[in-house]
């Protein structure tokens, strides 16, 4: 018979709770890491609010929205920071996911039209026969940008989407004329704008501005997950909530060059003034507190449904395309 001594015991009884401390590990995908509309995700992770949470927390990335919610559904990812209109369009093909914490409440998104035919398309309206630029198909700028041609007249199937990603991709577009124009976010929007290559044909970059375009509140990037996981592990769910909300509070809080200080040098993507200044002026589609806003839903589900007939044919229920529960309850 084997006699286990006191110390023996004394260091079992350390070691197990210390095993058990250990980070939790959630996989998260990003839309894009690196676009502004998405900062909260790794500027969480830039605070240390993840690992303050318990959480080890991975972000990942793929160009477009459609990519890493393809991603979540195959099982790869546990989340996505991405649209929120998402939502509403899986939960029409009978898969339920639902928004966590929603970040913005405009999409921070911008319809530039390249400089070369800027005096022949003015306006959405101009869009038929025009090859536009969007992020992937299904992804969350086309559904933004056929209801922008939807919405002034132009027929479905009368212009044509290119899928060009963002970034340094979004930009050749413009530049080898593969697209008249094309709906990307910052810092893309900027650097396109310094060198006079493109101009604004439509911004939704503010509340106020969008609510004109869109003619409502536009709530766009989130953390959603699949309703079936966030039932599962509620307090996971829980610590990622108080994590994000805190870095919502933080954006509030703090001017856009110190906030700028906190993320990874290659984000500036050469060019640090003009990112803080993109910053600075696209602040306000932040929420203070990850809530979603009030009517946001229905008009996200409107502009949806103008370009997808199917939309009108189905029930949606709103109320299961986000959640409240944990953003109120984070601390």
């Amino acid at each position: 018979m084997v006699r286990l001594s006191g110390a023996f015991l004394v260091a079992v009884a350390v070691l197990v709770p210390a095993r058990s401390a250990r980070a939790e590990k959630i996989t998260v995908m990003v839309g894009g890491i690196e676009k502004q509309i998405y900062l909260p995700a790794k500027l969480a992770e830039q605070l240390g609010y993840f690992k303050e949470q318990g959480l080890d927390v991975e972000l990942l990335t793929e160009p477009a929205g459609v990519q890493a919610e393809n991603a979540m559904l195959a099982g790869e990812v546990q989340g996505v920071v991405g649209f929120y209109d998402h939502s509403i369009d899986l939960q029409s093909k009978g898969k339920f996911v639902e928004s966590i914490v929603q970040f913005s409440q405009a999409p921070g998104e911008v319809e530039l039209v390249s400089a070369k035919v800027a005096d022949k398309l003015r306006s959405p309206a101009d869009f038929k026969g025009k090859h536009l630029g969007v992020t992937g198909l299904g992804s969350s700028t086309s559904f933004l940008t056929q209801y922008l041609a939807v919405r002034n007249g132009v027929k479905m199937g009368e212009f044509v989407l290119v899928p060009v990603g963002a970034g340094s991709t979004f930009i050749a577009a413009i530049q080898q004329g593969k697209i008249d124009a094309g709906m990307t976010t910052e810092p893309t929007v900027s650097r396109l704008l310094k060198t006079g290559e493109a101009k604004v044909l439509v911004d939704l970059r503010s509340p106020a501005k969008t609510s004109a375009a869109l003619g409502g509140p536009y709530p766009a990037a989130c953390l959603y997950a699949q309703t079936s996981w966030v039932d599962k592990h509620k307090d996971s769910v829980q610590k990622l909530a108080n994590a994000l909300v805190k870095t919502l509070h933080y954006i509030h809080d703090h001017p856009a060059p110190e906030i700028a200080e906190k993320m990874p040098k290659d984000y500036y993507a050469g060019d640090k003034e003009l990112y803080v200044r993109a910053l600075a002026d696209g602040k306000d589609m932040f929420t203070a507190d990850g809530v979603m806003p009030d009517k946001g839903p229905e008009t996200v589900l409107q502009v949806l449904a103008a370009s997808n007939k199917a939309l009108e044919n189905k029930k949606i229920d709103l109320s299961k395309t986000y959640t409240s529960e944990f953003v109120k309850a984070a601390k």
